[in-house]
């Protein structure tokens, strides 16, 4: 049985749509307003139990708020054959929250508010040792506490765990957590902001790629978009192209595409096939809205 370990953030998303999106100072009047069940945590966990085959066991650790929202949440995701063994409610703490704008291009902004996500230590990771030693892939973003998250790396190296770091929201990061990087998946500004160079080519996409592998990653998968993923890794290096769809809302495609590249990954696809499985499944995201209600289900590949 394929195990894999997520570790993130889980956000109730407040979405409105606009035409285009707000310029800073300008307000504007929303065509739509819902409520959805979001968090990069929460998404990606979502996407690998949907895409993953029959017999892969997904955990996930994260802290929800003792509230309706959090209660929710939990039913879903129990529902999508999610294991809850390492999802805790933290009294006095509310779920986090995200507020997203999108615009009729499908680009977005969001900020989000950390909530019970900010309450997640390397101190309450030591209680879900039995989820690291038996997990073979670890997936994490950075919607959690950096120290939480190097601990999450450290202890996943420390069981021999295959670890795939999503680096976002955008932020540095130092050569002590990279060395504990098999697999980053930062997008065009993610990578920017780890290599300081700026990704408008596949030639910048290659120079920021070897940064990260002086540093001690293993694999580097920059998602360009509507153009694809740049994969430099000793197996394959070059551009694996996305399908071309017409995208609506494109809040959870990173993380769909995040959760299928692993799948593909513990199923023992090789680089290029997981990454052209994850820009399928993505691809499917980006034509519906929602963040969780739109990744699809494997089923729904032709995989």
């Amino acid at each position: 049985m394929s195990q894999i370990l997520v570790i993130g953030s889980a956000n109730a998303d407040h979405v409105m749509k606009f035409e285009y999106l707000p310029a800073a100072g300008q307000t504007l009047m929303s065509r739509d307003y819902r409520l959805e069940q979001g968090g990069k945590g929460a998404n990606q966990a979502v996407a690998c139990a949907r895409l993953a085959k029959s017999g892969t066991r997904t955990d996930f650790i994260c802290h929800l708020g003792q509230d309706s929202i959090g209660d929710d949440m939990r039913q879903s995701w129990i529902k999508d054959g999610i294991s809850t063994e390492g999802i805790s409610q933290i009294a006095e703490q509310s779920t986090g929250t995200a507020m997203i704008f999108i615009g009729d291009n499908g680009e977005n902004t969001i900020g989000v508010a950390a909530g019970a996500n900010a309450t997640l230590s390397p101190d309450d990771l030591e209680n879900h040792y039995a989820l690291f030693s038996r997990a073979q892939f670890l997936l994490i973003q950075l919607e959690t506490p950096a120290a939480t998250v190097a601990k999450a790396l450290q202890m996943a190296k420390t069981f021999g765990v295959t670890t795939v770091l999503n680096p976002a929201p955008a932020t540095a990061l130092g050569h002590d957590v990279l060395k504990w990087v098999d697999v980053i998946t930062p997008n065009e500004t993610e990578a920017e902001a780890l290599t300081g160079v700026e990704i408008n080519h596949l030639d910048a996409a290659q120079m920021a790629a070897q940064l990260l592998h002086q540093q001690g990653v293993g694999i580097v998968v920059i998602t360009l978009g509507s153009r694809g993923a740049y994969i430099s890794s000793p197996g394959f290096t070059g551009l694996v192209p996305a399908l071309e769809v017409q995208a609506i809302d494109t809040v959870a495609a990173g993380d769909t595409f995040n959760g299928a590249l692993v799948v593909g990954l513990s199923e023992g696809m090789s680089i290029a096939a997981a990454v052209g499985f994850a820009n399928a499944a993505s691809a499917i995201t980006v034509t519906r809205q929602g963040a969780q209600r739109a990744i699809p289900y494997r089923q729904e590949l032709s995989y």
